[in-house]
């Protein structure tokens, strides 16, 4: 897909069908992770693919916001691992850059998903037994798409780019 059509293109989805991701696809997603830009090319991230029953009822214990994803992936920052300055550490910054990445990477494969911070924490870190220089950052559920999943209601919303950019 050309890149203008996948950043305009992807939206959140909140209503997934049963339908499992290929292999191949969820491969090339956490690829596209692998991939990502971090600061001082530091990569500290690790990426956890919950997709086990048993662990989708531990996502559900963490989270009301699994959306029957049959996938869901854990992105955590790794803050023994990051480049750090004075009172800054990129851990949170180079995991979202890691999302950004796998989300887009999805939606030019035809791979719903959404982006979620709502979600427990302390819970995820007790069920998926997460080591202590892990940070859980963002989940992301991936799928495909239920036909009973409403349209985003603000997707299209955007603020005037006068509003967002000024040039110096």
């Amino acid at each position: 897909m050309e890149y203008e059509k996948v950043i305009r293109e992807r939206k959140a989805t909140r209503l997934f069908s049963k339908k499992k991701v290929e292999e191949e696809k969820i491969n090339k997603i956490l690829e596209s992770g692998r991939l990502a830009p971090t600061a001082k090319n530091k990569q500290p991230f690790k990426i956890f693919v919950v997709s086990s029953e048993e662990g989708i009822k531990k996502m559900d214990k963490a989270t009301p916001c699994r959306y029957n994803a049959p996938i869901v992936l854990v992105v955590c920052g790794d803050k023994e691992k990051s480049y750090t300055k004075k009172d800054y550490s990129t851990y949170e910054m180079d995991a979202c850059i890691v999302a950004t990445h796998m989300m887009l990477e999805a939606t030019n494969l035809g791979v719903d998903n959404i982006w979620v911070e709502m979600f427990d924490s302390d819970v995820l870190v007790r069920e998926f037994n997460i080591p202590s220089n892990l940070t859980p950052v963002c989940i992301m559920p991936i799928g495909y798409k239920s036909k009973l999943c409403p349209p985003s209601p603000f997707h299209n919303i955007r603020k005037p780019i006068e509003d967002l950019v000024e040039y110096l």
